[in-house]
């Protein structure tokens, strides 16, 4: 019986062994100095080695890598060959779902102002900052030219990404045009045209609370233009509510939006102010594979210009 018990246990730590294998110190540390050569990883972080474990692939077996810094920690999967000359990055993709309509799902456009086919195939979300000069760029380029080409084929949607910390006055003016859009869609997108064309205006203003007051006077100019409630858009402006405001910059996180303009045209990601031709491209690409015709394209040209009247005094 003893001698049962005994081989029993020493086939056990056989198993045990085949499974998980720790990676001598020698080999530890021409990992760590490889690793850290090519992923330039700071003296700071350090790097953690898991045992090794078997693999799907032959001649490698399977180990994680964790980078551990005093706020964060990281795990990535490699493959170290057998003879211990190889490492081996592992990325797995998962082909069994859709990247760009996964990435969709998880932008709420209910409630907000469309231009172009409501019900459109091909949905382009632009998360925007009111004051950001590359958003103008990118809004003036959009329309009226892109809207004329695809807006019976797209949906055209603005979400929430005010930079505060060096746009002073973005979120006021995000919220003024939430608060117009509650009312109307048409003066929500002339006043995203206006002050779009004129930032500068309203920079030239000489302190913040000027800065404030003009962009309340676009609002309340435009709710003028289109016959609109103002003592309902003046306590809206006056409340300065952003709740709004706030789950559109947590939502902008979660799909990777680090700076603006970014436009997701139907999931692919265009970052910054791109020029119309890589657009068009990304437009006519996202509609070929809805199954939507692709419009006919006039010659290249400069964007036009938005033309809006000023405010108002």
């Amino acid at each position: 019986m003893t001698l049962f018990r005994r081989s029993l246990l020493a086939l056990l730590l056989i198993c045990l062994g085949c499974s998980a294998q720790s990676v001598t110190p020698d080999i530890s540390l021409r990992i760590e100095r490889q690793v850290r050569t090519t992923y330039s990883i700071p003296a700071n972080v350090k790097i953690v080695l898991s045992p090794l474990k078997p693999s799907e692939f032959p001649n490698y077996d399977a180990l994680t890598i964790t980078f551990e810094s005093p706020d964060k920690k990281q795990n990535y999967d490699f493959l170290l060959a057998k003879d211990h000359q190889t490492l081996v990055r592992l990325v797995k993709l998962d082909i069994s779902k859709d990247p760009y309509a996964e990435l969709m799902k998880k932008i709420d456009v209910s409630g907000r102002p469309v231009r172009g086919k409501k019900d459109a195939k091909v949905v382009a979300v632009n998360y925007d900052d009111f004051e950001c000069p590359f958003c103008s760029r990118l809004h003036q380029t959009l329309f009226p030219d892109l809207l004329k080409e695809y807006g019976d084929r797209v949906a055209f949607i603005y979400k929430d990404f005010p930079l505060s910390e060096i746009h002073p006055w973005a979120k006021r003016a995000a919220v003024d045009a939430n608060c117009l859009a509650s009312q109307s869609n048409d003066a929500y997108w002339d006043f995203a045209d206006y002050m779009h064309a004129n930032q500068h205006q309203t920079n030239l203003e000489k302190g913040r609370d000027d800065q404030l007051a003009a962009v309340d006077r676009a609002a309340v100019d435009q709710a003028k233009r289109h016959t609109l409630d103002l003592t309902k858009l003046q306590a809206c402006i006056k409340a300065q509510n952003d709740d709004v405001i706030k789950a559109s910059l947590k939502e902008g996180e979660v799909v990777g939006v680090t700076a603006t303009p970014t436009l997701f045209i139907n999931g692919q990601e265009l970052d910054g102010a791109v020029p119309i031709a890589e657009l068009r491209a990304a437009f006519d690409k996202a509609l070929e594979a809805a199954g939507v015709p692709v419009p006919a394209h006039p010659s290249a040209a400069a964007p036009s210009p938005v033309v809006s009247q000023p405010p108002s005094k």
